[in-house]
């Protein structure tokens, strides 16, 4: 429904049919979260082009003034912090003067952004008016959303003064509510959040094999980016490195997307046309082995986190127990030792294996990960040649035939 009403928008405002599009996701996406992203862009009726994590979205934008400068260096290193209003994402890039923009790591959080700094001021208030008036306000739903409504005026309004005032007549029995907060409260209240922002940042400069001192630009993205504790703490972790605001932090990533387009369609200036892009994966995938001492099944990742995309990697893996007939091979996503803890994608069978003592027979499996970062999974039997494959399917495990019996109901 949003993509259908996007496409209508951009329909009215350019006066022609729209169907082909560049859809930006935040940087963690699983693999399941992409491929229905790319499913429900199918459903409003779109061609989908290309998905492009956010940052790297981000960095095209920025990038692109950089190619123009004569005096750019060779090579930058930038660094993107995405603080949005309900995902985190930072990416290691480097930019060449060629116009050639590598990823070398991606990291941040799905769970966290603006909402949650607007939920601690709420939480905030609700125990401020329990204490005042011995009532709580959470059991309103009605308070709750006005009272939220308030305390994200009161967060933007911080951003720019030091107080700010959260008035709400006849909040909850009839009783006003009235609190100042000051910009040290909030930033109190969410020390917590703010810690783990810059926690991320540490864990992506060490993916990427990076120092600090390496970076050349710290890039911001996204309307969380203008709270002042969050600028402070960044540029502090930098050495006081001053933080790149050349482009708008609301739509930095729609002016990346909208340049990769024009890339992809071959229009555009030859800065535009040149554009090379080497994104990654964000997290690990595998499949399950199974250890019979520890009883139970262990991640065995074939594609490891912040591997350069498109790639294609493979296995080989060996029967557990004498004349197995079968093996099961399942695809899991994410960074822990135990298969339990991470994203099950899904799984397949190779059938009629032949006879024989364990260990003997074995299976190549193949993982490709395609530019969009949807994953071909495929698994050959060695002796006798016997392959099966699949395409990791969306959340809702939509098949083709799903997606255009939806398009008919949608037409009708």
């Amino acid at each position: 429904m949003i993509l259908k009403n996007l496409k209508e928008t951009a329909e009215a405002y350019l006066g022609t049919i729209v169907r082909d599009v560049v859809i930006t996701v935040p940087a963690y996406f699983s693999d399941k979260q992409r491929q229905a992203t790319k499913d429900a862009g199918t459903l409003a009726g779109l061609n989908v082009m290309r998905l492009i994590s956010e940052p790297t979205a981000a960095a095209i934008a920025y990038g692109l003034d950089k190619f123009a400068d004569p005096n750019h260096p060779l090579q930058k290193t930038v660094f993107i912090f995405d603080l949005g209003g309900g995902t985190f994402d930072v990416s290691l890039l480097t930019i060449s003067v060629e116009g050639t923009l590598s990823v070398k790591a991606v990291g941040g959080d799905t769970h966290l952004g603006g909402e949650d700094f607007d939920k601690a001021m709420v939480d905030h208030c609700v125990h401020e008016f329990k204490k005042r008036h011995n009532k709580d306000v959470s059991k309103n739903a009605r308070a709750m959303g006005r009272l939220k409504v308030a305390c994200e005026k009161a967060k933007r309004e911080l951003s720019s003064t030091f107080e700010a005032s959260i008035d709400i007549d006849c909040l909850y029995d009839g009783i006003d509510f009235s609190l100042k907060i000051t910009r040290a409260k909030f930033e109190k209240l969410n020390d917590g959040f703010f810690k783990k922002c810059i926690e991320r940042v540490e864990n992506c400069l060490r993916d990427g094999n990076m120092q600090k001192d390496n970076v050349d630009d710290i890039v911001l993205v996204g309307g969380s980016t203008r709270i002042p504790k969050v600028q402070q703490m960044l540029m502090e972790f930098f050495d006081w490195k001053p933080l790149c605001k050349s482009i708008k932090a609301d739509e930095a990533v729609a002016n990346g997307a909208a340049v990769l387009a024009a890339n992809l369609c071959g229009i555009g200036n030859k800065v535009v046309k040149d554009l090379a892009l080497l994104d990654v994966t964000p997290l690990s995938l595998g499949t399950s082995v199974y250890y019979e001492h520890l009883k139970e099944g262990y991640m065995s990742a074939i594609i490891p986190r912040n591997t350069p995309i498109p790639t294609i990697m493979e296995k080989v893996y060996c029967t557990l127990v004498d004349n197995q007939a079968s093996m099961p091979v399942d695809v899991y996503q994410g960074e822990y030792a135990k298969v339990k803890d991470n994203i099950f994608l899904d799984e397949f069978i190779i059938r009629d294996v032949p006879p024989a003592p364990k260990g003997d027979e074995k299976i190549k499996v193949r993982f490709s990960i395609d530019a969009n970062g949807i994953l071909d999974v495929s698994a050959e039997l060695l002796s006798t040649g016997n392959k099966t494959n699949m395409v990791i399917a969306g959340s809702g495990n939509l098949s083709k035939d799903d997606i255009e019996n939806m398009l008919k109901k949608v037409e009708l």
